[in-house]
């Protein structure tokens, strides 16, 4: 099941990103909470964040940004993890299949996401849910923890 994140979720959605094994792979530098919470209620009141949980659980997270005027039939899919607890139990294939349903939901014809070259697990599930390669983007990222930009793979799902 997914569903939006509310206030109560904040811890929750904290330690994700902040994880050490999920950090490297999501768009925020490790912070403490306070300079998190502006972070956290900007993603509550724009409405784009989900949790996935099985069986009153939660799993795992994703952002679903709608993107804007001749692009509006494409949304861009970031901030993709799972507890590292719950890895390598077929929840992310899942979670997949219902962030696919929602964007045939809400009438997508593209779906987006991008992910760290190196990202060899991610990139393997996305394209086993039907995500194609469509570039490289180089420098793309830039990781201040380790000083070092990264090149993304950009990858689509079509409808």
């Amino acid at each position: 099941m997914i569903r939006n994140i509310t206030e109560k979720d904040f811890d929750y959605i904290f330690e994700l990103y902040m994880h050490p094994l999920i950090n490297p792979f999501l768009l925020y530098e490790i912070m403490d909470k306070e300079a998190f919470m502006p972070i956290f209620e900007d993603l509550l009141n724009r409405n784009i964040i989900f949790i996935f949980s099985e069986n009153g659980t939660d799993i795992g997270m994703f952002k679903l940004v709608p993107q804007l005027h001749r692009n509006s039939h494409t949304n861009y899919l970031g901030g993709v993890a799972i507890h590292p607890d719950f890895a390598g139990k077929g929840f992310a294939k899942k979670m997949f299949a219902e962030i696919l349903e929602l964007g045939q939901n809400r009438g997508l014809i593209r779906m987006e996401l991008s992910t760290a070259t190196f990202n060899h697990n991610a990139i393997k599930l996305y394209e086993k849910m039907g995500f194609v390669t469509e570039g490289i983007m180089k420098k793309h990222t830039f990781l201040k923890s380790e000083n070092r930009y990264v090149d993304e793979q950009l990858m689509a799902y079509l409808y």
